[in-house]
């Protein structure tokens, strides 16, 4: 949620005010952080949809009830499944959907001057209370052209909502799909950060990124703000720059640590320096070659989180100076009574230096008779995407811990997932939108999803069918079908049967408790668990089957032949 600041007349200049750019009024009176504090609301919009409201109001066509459906035409990152995100903040858009006198004051501004004052005054009146919105619930797996939200209502509100609803449902599903392909390719037993804050595009994408990273599988954020906001762990050690920040060890102010059990004050410095001699014969380094500003971050480090250390080893040389300084400010402070935590690297071959790093780990576990040691944590970042998760898997390494950044929260694989808003029925009117290329025909009317289960309890197809058709049954065959290969049928018999659809908002409120982020969380967990393997896989995927009833498939082509118009040979 990001707070409007707002300008005042003293910070703007008159050439400005008058750009041919702007045709708003200097009278215009923008609103304070307390009127509006979040960035999700009416006017977060395309023109289009209020030039299209007023057109639909001038027409007196603005009370006619219509559907219209949210989904998207392909899955992302040559995938086969997506999650379903963002549901939550449509609900709370809905149902706080107010135009503010500023908005409404910026709009007479903007608009045509033609326009009606009865028309604005409209607008400072609109609610969404006699909306019904179903939608399949948040963290579902859902496939291509599904709706993931049906939109019951007004044309002139269901019309209004369209831009803001895709850009909640858009980026939100984009980005929990992408994290939760970095959980499948490296499994569940290894520990995902998102580290994406610096790299997100802007603030708002910034907690975006956290929030629906977390929801697609990935364990805690450096994002503080999205700790707080949302619940998340919140993980994270040092940078370089505090190991740069030390030359030697003379740069040490505080040398000292207290025992953990008995309190008394043990001379730490010292400790780490005898230690770090010790190790050289077991690691096969030269104790003086190590980095001695380096080893004084470290130990300044342990002193500030003598039970939290973990230590950024890759400033230098890893072998030769960042994994001895680690082991020697590990084994003081186990003398000390405390238990460093691990290691992270943040470049060159991290495949190589992880298995490298534990079998020093495990000869010094060894060495000191401290069993713990062999299990320190080694954490891995430096511009992982999923493709680097895959090929350490096949080489074999050693990391328990990954913090991903860049190509997790910005999709680079791809940047948008496509979704589109579209009228499919009108006044009990089926709608459809034509075109050469089918991927963009729309399925009309108002549909039912259901999801159709096998004897293993997993996902055989989703089924499409007309609001008013019967609800499949469990245990009864029935014949399922593309919805625009006519060729591609088969029967099913579903060994269960579950309804997508349920009605979140209706009257004027969200009709049931929604859930909390870590209980979605780990719905989508299980969600995915309920896909064969072969349609998760990151090599080949198999399709899923998205299907239609044969009624449905029939009334469609019916109503598409009905509106393409018949040429003529000249």
């Amino acid at each position: 949620m990001t707070t409007i600041n707002t300008l005042g007349e003293d910070e703007e200049s008159n050439s400005t005010r008058d750009s041919l750019l702007s045709t708003v009024s200097e009278k215009v009176v923008l609103m304070t952080g307390a009127e509006q504090s979040s960035v999700v609301q009416p006017l977060l919009t395309d023109l289009y949809q209020i030039s299209m409201a007023y057109a639909y109001w001038k027409a007196n066509k603005h009370q006619e009830m219509s559907t219209f459906d949210l989904y998207f035409r392909k899955n992302p990152f040559c995938g086969e499944y997506t999650l379903f995100a963002g549901l939550e903040e449509c609900l709370k858009f809905i149902r706080d959907y107010k135009f503010h006198s500023t908005d409404i004051e910026y709009l007479r501004a903007s608009l045509p001057t033609y326009i009606e004052s009865e028309f604005f005054d409209y607008l400072s009146k609109l609610n969404m209370n006699d909306l019904k919105v179903y939608a399949v619930p948040e963290g579902t797996v859902v496939f291509p052209r599904l709706p993931l939200l049906r939109i019951e209502g007004p044309i002139l509100k269901a019309q209004l909502l369209e831009t803001t609803l895709l850009t909640l449902v858009n980026y939100a599903s984009l980005v929990a799909t992408n994290a939760a392909r970095f959980r499948s390719a490296i499994g569940a037993d290894k520990t995902l950060l998102e580290f994406g804050l610096r790299r997100a595009q802007g603030p708002d994408g910034g907690l975006s990124a956290s929030k629906y990273c977390y929801l697609g599988g990935f364990d805690g954020t450096s994002n503080v703000l999205a700790g707080k906001l949302y619940g998340i762990p919140i993980r994270g050690t040092h940078a370089h720059a505090y190991v740069n920040s030390y030359e030697c060890l003379e740069d040490l102010n505080e040398r000292d640590l207290s025992d953990r059990i008995s309190g008394e004050r043990r001379p730490f410095t010292d400790l780490c320096i005898q230690y770090l001699n010790e190790l050289g014969p077991i690691l096969r380094i030269l104790p003086e070659e190590t980095h001695k500003g380096e080893l004084a971050a470290f130990i300044s480090y342990a002193i500030a989180f003598p039970t939290n250390f973990l230590a950024l080893v890759d400033t230098y040389d890893v072998l030769k100076s960042g994994l001895p300084n680690f082991l020697a400010v590990a084994r003081a402070l186990h003398e000390c009574n405390y238990q460093a935590i691990g290691l992270r690297l943040d470049s060159g071959d991290l495949a190589y230096l992880s298995v490298e790093v534990r079998e020093k780990f495990h000869e010094v576990a060894v060495k000191f008779n401290l069993p713990y040691m062999g299990h320190f944590n080694i954490v891995a970042s430096n511009d992982i995407n999923e493709d680097t998760l895959v090929s350490l898997e096949k080489q074999g390494h050693s990391i328990d811990t990954f913090g991903i950044g860049t190509h997790l929260v910005t999709c680079q694989r791809q940047p948008a997932l496509g979704c589109v808003y579209k009228l499919v029925d009108l006044a009990g009117s089926p709608r459809i939108k034509v075109s050469q290329d089918n991927e963009k025909v729309t399925i009309p009317g108002r549909k039912n999803l259901y999801r159709l289960y096998g004897h293993d309890g997993k996902a055989l197809c989703d089924l499409l069918t007309r609001i008013d058709e019967p609800e499949p049954q469990a245990g009864i065959r029935m014949l399922s079908r593309h919805p625009f290969l006519e060729q591609k049928r088969a029967y099913v018999t579903p060994t269960s049967v579950r309804n997508l659809y349920v009605l979140y908002w209706a009257d004027g409120e969200i009709k049931m408790s929604l859930p909390t982020l870590k209980e979605v969380r780990a719905y989508a967990r299980e969600q995915i668990d309920q896909l064969r393997k072969d349609h998760i896989r990151d090599l080949n995927p198999t399709p899923y089957k998205m299907s239609v009833t044969n009624d449905l498939f029939q009334f469609m082509h019916k109503l598409w032949m009905k509106s393409v118009p018949i040429g003529e040979l000249d």
